[in-house]
């Protein structure tokens, strides 16, 4: 098996390791909060970032203006895999980001987070 191949099946059978991180604006303290199946790709949106395509526009306006050095990319919280019985493991990451949103409130001058919708009952 060639090299690049090895490589590629190797990745494919790592653990990833899923959670909830923040992009922290160190200026302003604006946050945003995030969840992802694989914490590994947060370095994608710091991508996104320096190529000026990260879908924030807010965000991105801001580290177009503040600069890299201005933001910190935190995992807030790592999502625990139960080893046994039932567990959908997207139902939980969303549960788990539900839960960060609520305690930091990302909202309007606090964050770059979209303030969810209420829909009435």
């Amino acid at each position: 098996m060639d090299r690049r191949k090895e490589l590629i099946l190797q990745y494919k059978e790592m653990d990833k390791e899923a959670g909830v991180y923040q992009i922290r604006n160190t200026r302003n303290q604006k946050i945003l909060v995030a969840a992802t199946p694989d914490l590994k790709t947060i370095n994608g949106k710091r991508f996104q970032l320096e190529m000026g395509s990260h879908m924030n526009k807010e965000l991105q306006r801001e580290w177009d203006e503040f600069g890299p050095d201005a933001f910190a990319f935190e995992v807030l919280e790592v999502l625990e895999e139960k080893k046994e019985g039932y567990f959908n493991k997207k139902e939980e990451l969303k549960k788990l980001e539900a839960k960060w949103l609520e305690r930091l409130e990302p909202y309007d001058q606090r964050g770059y987070n979209k303030r969810p919708i209420r829909r009435k009952k």
